[in-house]
This record gives C-alpha cells, sequence and structure tokens, in this order.
C-alpha cells in the first residue's frame, strides 16, 4: 500500500524535540555512510522520506536535484534543506552540523595514524566489499524514487541521455542537470501552447 505524500512540518510549527531528531538522524547518516556523495541517498530516503516523512519522494528528487546544482556536497546541502523544511534556520544549522561530525571526527583520527591505517590489508578489502554494497544501495534508492517518476517518452529519453552523458563523457554533472531543467521547461511550454496542459 503507498504511503500518503509526506506532509513537511513549518519551522514556525516545530514539535518538541524536532532539533535534536534533526540532529541524531543526520549524525547517523553521516557515521553509517562509507563512500560519501551518493551512498548518502538510500539512508536519506530510508529515514528523511520513509521513517519521519519529513519529505516526500518528489521533494526528494527536488532536493538531490537542487543539492547537485548548488555549490558544496550533497550531504551537507541535503542535510540543510531538510532541516530548514522542517526546524527554520537552527534546524538548518543542527542537521548540517549533525551530517559532518562523523567525518570529521574520524578523518581526523585517520590523519593521525594515516601511515598504520594504509598499510593495514583487511582495510583495503573491507572497504572494496563496502563499495560494492554501495552501489546496490543507491540502486535500491533510485528503484524506489522512480516509482513516483512520470512514466512517459519525455521522461525516459531525457533519463536515458542524463545517464549517457554522466556515464561517457565528462560534462560535469551540474551542465547535465541544467540542460535536463531547460527541456523541461521547453517541454512544458511547448505543451501549454499546444493546449494539452494548463498553465
Amino acid at each position: 500500500m503507498k504511503k500518503p505524500p509526506a506532509k513537511p512540518a513549518q519551522p514556525a510549527q516545530r514539535a518538541p524535540g524536532i532539533l535534536w531528531t534533526l540532529f541524531s538522524t543526520f549524525f547517523r547518516i553521516g557515521l553509517f555512510t562509507f563512500g560519501g556523495g551518493y551512498a548518502m541517498i538510500p539512508l536519506i530516503q530510508r529515514d528523511v522520506v520513509e521513517n519521519h516523512r519529513w519529505i516526500n519522494d518528489d521533494e526528494m528528487l527536488d532536493m538531490i536535484a537542487i543539492a547537485e546544482s548548488t555549490p558544496g556536497v550533497l550531504a551537507v546541502n541535503s542535510a540543510t534543506f531538510v532541516g530548514y523544511k522542517v526546524g527554520g534556520f537552527l534546524g538548518a544549522a543542527l542537521a548540517t552540523i549533525g551530517v559532518a561530525l562523523p567525518s570529521f571526527f574520524i578523518i581526523s583520527l585517520i590523519a593521525v595514524f594515516y601511515a598504520q591505517f594504509r598499510a593495514l590489508t583487511w582495510v583495503q578489502y573491507a572497504f572494496m566489499g563496502i563499495r560494492a554494497g554501495v552501489v546496490l544501495l543507491i540502486l535500491n534508492a533510485v528503484v524506489k524514487l522512480s516509482k513516483n517518476l512520470k512514466k512517459n517518452a519525455f521522461n525516459i529519453i531525457l533519463i536515458l541521455a542524463a545517464f549517457a552523458l554522466a556515464a561517457f563523457t565528462e560534462i560535469s554533472t551540474i551542465l547535465i542537470l541544467i540542460g535536463a531543467a531547460i527541456c523541461g521547461l521547453v517541454f512544458r511550454l511547448r505543451a501549454i501552447k499546444s493546449g494539452e496542459v494548463q498553465e
């Protein structure tokens, strides 16, 4: 049974304890994500969309697009987006700090013992396994999020074109997103002009 769309809390009406929940949720996401960037999408989708229902699947897709087309890393931009939507400026600050803290502490620790850490063979093999698992988690998140995407010829062609450009060329992801946005606007304007949809 499909869940109804999430109804995110407004900053002015945040529930008691929401700030701590934001911080702890994104701290956990930051702590248990290996690979960063897109590897965080499955955890964000599970905790933010499915568990807490702070945003819905459509907003998740919009958030990823915004996070990828603005300066900064995906994890920080996503935490800031969700934090502000749910808890205002303070929520944005705490969510952002929460998602960044685990990496800060872990990288600082590794930097101190870098030579010894790098020499451990089992660590290298462990990360090989982690990377393989991350790929599957990302694919799972993509499948879940794509269920709400309208299945029409335009969207399918755009997805395939964007994938081909990202996978087989050196074109920046930002430029691909901008191009997709322009294509979407042109498609919408043509549909309005032809009377297929209303403004």
